[in-house]
Formats: C-alpha cells, sequence, structure tokens
C-alpha cells in the first residue's frame, strides 16, 4: 500500500489562491493529503507536516525548510526559482525542481517580449500620452521611430523561452545572436535564421536589442551592471522579462537618464513589487509592466499542469523532472 504524502500547495491569490489550488489538488493521486495556502506561514502545523512543497513564486526561505522536517521536494510552479532558498534546501537533501523543460510559459513570454520591443520601436507610449493631452507628436517623434526588420536582436540565454524569441525574431527580419553557457545544436542554430553564439561582450556591442531570458543565480545576478551596459550601442534597447535581478536597476536608469541606452522594457523588478523610490520607474524612455508576461489564462493552466504533473510522478515513484538543485 501507497504511503500517503502531505503536500502544501501555496497559491498566491493574484494566480488563483485556493479555488485555483484546489481544483490543481484533485490532479494528484489518492496518495496525497493535500493543503491548500496562500501563504507559507497561513497553517504552521501544514508546513510542519509536508513531504512536498508546490509553490509557485511564494518564497520558500529556510525558516521555512527547517519548520519541515520531512520534506522531500519543493516543486516550482514556474521557470525560476529564485524564491526558493536553494543553499537550505541542498543543506538538506531536498530536491528543488522547476518547470522549465515543460515550455509552459514561453509562448506568452514571448510574446510579452515583442509587445515590449514594438512598444519601445514605434515609441506608443509617448505617441499615446500625447494624443490623450491633444499634442499631434508626430514632428517630434518621427526620428525615434524605428523597424524591428533588419536589426541584431542578441538573446541572453537561449532555452525554451529563449528560443520561443528568436524563433519569432526570425519572422520580424532579425539576426539572431545569443550567449549562453554553451552553444545550441547546429539544426536549432539553422533553425532560428543562422543565429549565433557569441561572448556577451559581443553581443552587447553589436545587438540593437538586448533580450534577457537567464535564471537568476549567484552568478547572473546584475549580469548587466554599469561596466557591461556601457557596452551597448546608444541606440540599443534593452528587454528584460525574466528576472528583475540580472539588472542593476540603478544603473540602468543611470544609462537612459544619461541617454546612452535609446530604452528599456521591463516586465520584472527588485523587489516585487517595486517600491516608488525605484528610480527606473522614473527613468526616460521605458516600458513597464507589472510581471505579466507568464500569467495569462491559458499559461497559468499549462503551469499548473507541469508542476502538478511533476508531483504526481514522484508520488507514484518516478524521477522527478526539472531538478535545479
Amino acid at each position: 500500500m501507497t504511503a500517503v504524502k502531505n503536500v502544501l500547495a501555496i497559491v498566491s491569490p493574484h494566480v488563483g489562491g485556493r479555488a485555483a489550488g484546489g481544483a490543481l489538488a484533485g490532479l494528484l493521486p489518492g496518495s496525497a493529503h493535500v493543503t491548500v495556502v496562500e501563504s507559507a506561514d497561513e497553517d504552521p502545523a501544514a508546513l510542519r507536516a509536508a513531504h512536498v512543497i508546490v509553490t509557485g513564486l511564494a518564497p520558500v526561505t529556510a525558516e521555512h525548510i527547517a519548520a519541515a522536517p520531512d520534506l522531500e521536494v519543493v516543486q516550482c510552479a514556474s521557470h525560476g526559482f529564485d524564491y526558493v532558498d536553494l543553499d537550505a534546501a541542498r543543506a538538506r537533501g531536498i530536491q528543488v525542481c522547476s518547470i522549465g523543460s515543460s515550455g509552459a510559459e514561453k509562448q506568452n513570454v514571448a510574446e510579452q517580449t515583442f509587445a515590449l520591443m514594438l512598444a519601445l520601436a514605434k515609441q506608443l507610449i509617448p505617441a499615446h500620452t500625447a494624443l490623450t493631452e491633444a499634442d499631434w507628436a508626430l514632428p517630434r517623434l518621427q526620428q525615434s521611430i524605428t523597424e524591428l526588420s533588419g536589426k541584431t536582436l542578441g538573446i541572453i540565454g537561449l532555452g525554451h523561452i529563449g528560443e520561443e524569441v528568436a524563433r519569432r525574431a526570425v519572422v520580424f527580419d532579425m539576426t539572431v545572436v545569443y550567449a549562453g553557457p554553451r552553444p545550441v545544436t547546429a539544426e536549432t542554430e539553422a533553425r532560428l535564421g543562422g543565429a549565433r553564439h557569441v561572448p556577451l561582450e559581443e553581443l552587447l556591442r553589436t545587438s540593437d536589442y538586448v533580450s534577457l531570458h537567464a535564471p537568476l543565480t549567484q552568478d547572473t545576478r546584475h549580469l548587466l551592471d554599469a561596466e557591461r551596459l556601457a557596452l551597448l550601442k546608444p541606440t540599443a534597447f534593452v528587454v528584460n522579462t525574466s528576472r528583475g535581478a540580472l539588472i542593476d536597476q540603478d544603473a540602468l536608469a543611470d544609462a537612459l537618464t544619461a541617454g546612452t541606452l535609446a530604452g528599456a522594457g521591463i516586465d520584472v523588478f527588485d523587489p516585487e513589487p517595486p517600491t516608488a523610490a525605484l528610480r527606473l520607474l522614473k527613468a526616460p524612455n521605458v516600458v513597464l509592466s507589472p510581471h505579466v508576461a507568464g500569467v495569462t489564462r491559458e499559461t497559468l493552466v499549462r503551469i499548473g499542469l507541469a508542476a502538478i504533473q511533476n508531483v504526481a510522478g514522484h508520488l507514484e515513484g518516478k524521477p522527478l523532472g526539472d531538478v535545479v538543485s
């Protein structure tokens, strides 16, 4: 007889809360006793009894891990996993998983990336704002309106999401270069219009648009700092739909204010939500969105299913997928 395992599902209100968590819990096998909460601190007894924690962007700290003596797995319902204390989990031999290989978020993150790129290229925000104020801004804006066609897109992190962005770039007749730990296969590069693997510094010097799709780790925090941002062309744009801390936000605000960078499209911040003191919010030539790139109705269903399927497999004795630590 299979032993009953306790699963703590942490589903924040902005991604459906208890109602969404309850629906997903019904997909787990009978060997799971599921408690749905909206924060890890809500039910200390359930945390203490948990064998598995499923979380979507809700922090799982060293204290939470210490409070769960029987914990085996932390399943992140996202591609990212920076909100889990990996060192604490590793010290206990607890496996942490993402949904990286599922591609659940890739469609909408790629769409949001291009929405930000197009808004920057076509100056949609200043054009809209001017018209609402009865200002025919065409003479002022026409010199800064550009095309994506013929431009170079530099992708930092050509994983599932990065590939989806590159695939769209080919349709827009863009040249794709990418940076990362290792090149993809020659077949993949050919499929992506002849995409080339280049050093990060070369990518920054040559790209017209730079789009970040890397995980946030100790090595990638402030990957784009003041020194690297200074390598970009003054006509270049930066787009971040991955994690806010991949960029030094103050350094980015400095570059935008100084005019050494043409603009930025930002969907993610550090911290989230950002405080009113974040200078980037008032910087010129920015298009901002509140981390919406992975939260369409369709995406949330795919994310939840991918996370639950991995946990269900574990409860049935199958190897876990997408183990990140």
